[in-house]
């Protein structure tokens, strides 16, 4: 009663197998199945087997279990159609493939992005690139704040003696920023320079400003400072 049991749950999938189809059998309990020349054992796990076979009739698959012994008869069916001369099919001529657009688009991409980042350095090196730079002359710096003074302008003895002692510290290093008023005409003998830094100082830090002078004349004189501060000097051919 086992046996016939054990024979009538045995099933196959597919129903209707043609050659080189996996065929699993599932036995009602392990089993081992008897090697065949009519087909090969793909896969074996318990009482599933797989077999695939390459001849188009019925093949008999024997196996053998603790509950007996069972044959499975597989009728296989061939791929063939009915009365095939076997024939080969005729060639056809194979189809042309699109052209592959996306290997351009990115060829463009990378060619725009490159040129955008050559526009980029080149721009930056134009920016970069440092502008020249003029250098001038203490006195003629000295001069021409002179000249743009007005004399309207707030504080102007306090300007005019912040240029001549800023022209001073340029082009004597005795005669520095640092120093104060006396200081700085202790080292000196020039009385226009003088009465400037003067005038300054009282109108910075008097509460009565700077005295009565004429501002147009002293503006004037401070012109000559220069002459006075960097003499022209004298080759030793001339002086002999």
């Amino acid at each position: 009663m086992g046996a016939l049991l054990f024979l009538l749950i045995t099933t196959f999938q597919p129903p209707k197998p043609a050659i080189a189809d996996p065929i699993t059998i599932t036995f009602a309990a392990p089993t081992t199945v008897d090697p065949s020349a009519d087909y090969e054992v793909i896969s074996h796990h318990g009482n599933s087997v797989v077999i695939r076979t390459f001849v188009p009739h019925t093949v008999t698959v024997n196996a053998h279990s603790a509950e007996g012994s069972v044959s499975v008869m597989i009728p296989i069916h061939s791929v063939l159609k009915p009365d095939d001369k076997l024939e080969p099919a005729p060639l056809k001529p194979p189809k042309p493939e699109p052209w592959p657009r996306l290997p351009f688009i990115a060829i463009g991409i990378t060619a725009l992005a490159a040129i955008g980042a050559w526009i980029a350095v080149v721009m930056l090196a134009k920016r970069r690139v440092p502008k020249p730079v003029i250098i001038v002359a203490p006195a003629d710096e000295f001069r021409r704040r002179l000249r743009t003074l007005r004399p309207d302008a707030p504080k102007r003895w306090a300007t005019l003696a912040d240029i001549v002692r800023a022209y001073l510290a340029a082009v004597r290093s005795d005669l520095g920023a640092e120093l104060t008023t006396s200081e700085l005409l202790s080292r000196i003998d020039h009385p226009p320079i003088a009465q400037i830094l003067r005038q300054g100082d009282l109108e910075k830090f008097s509460p009565w400003g700077a005295t009565p002078a004429d501002f147009d004349a002293l503006a004037k004189q401070a012109l000559a400072i220069p002459a006075w501060a960097e003499p022209p000097v004298v080759q030793a051919e001339e002086a002999a």
